[in-house]
């Protein structure tokens, strides 16, 4: 019994630790096609991170009012990059509406990406950061890569995507 066990713990880990590896995933506008397994929480994501199951909506930020929000862009391309090389981007974010906008959290699909973003609410008329951070170590090739943004906006969460070309 131990030994199964042991040996379904091994299979689970493993598997975590190569379903963030190569993947080769085409862009099209602002849609991404994932599977299941880049939505698998990682080690380093925090414990309140909630995973959700089809059908399933995520709760609006924080109950606030709904606002607008204008991306500089929403998709950006590293080009060529080392393997190993650590890179990110920032993607610019400006309040259109005329209530405060709550960026609640920016959900990153692989372990291999991760997000930073302006914590206090950005006034309207203001401008925000979210800084998105991607570990090239795993992958070789063209990748394409997502975050999810969720803020108190009408169509969260907000698709940022960015592509890389991954040189050995």
């Amino acid at each position: 019994m131990k030994k199964t066990l042991s040996i379904i713990a091994l299979s689970i880990i493993g598997f975590g630790l190569t379903s963030c590896k190569k993947e080769n995933k085409e862009v099209t506008g602002t849609e991404v096609a994932t599977d299941s397994a880049a939505t698998a929480a990682t080690p380093g994501d925090s414990a309140s991170t909630k995973m959700l199951t089809a059908g399933e909506t995520p709760a609006p930020a924080s109950n606030q009012p709904l606002t607008t929000i204008a991306l500089s862009e929403n998709s950006f391309d590293f080009g060529n990059i080392k393997k190993g090389d650590k890179v990110d981007h920032i993607y610019e974010v400006t309040n259109t509406g005329t209530n405060p906008l709550v960026i609640s959290e920016v959900k990153p699909g692989c372990g291999c990406t991760a997000g930073d973003f302006t914590k206090e609410p950005i006034m309207p008329g203001k401008k925000g950061k979210i800084t998105l951070h991607f570990d090239s170590t795993n992958f070789d090739g063209n990748v394409s890569k997502f975050a999810d943004v969720y803020a108190n906006v009408e169509k969260a969460p907000i698709k940022l995507t960015f592509t890389a070309n991954i040189q050995p």
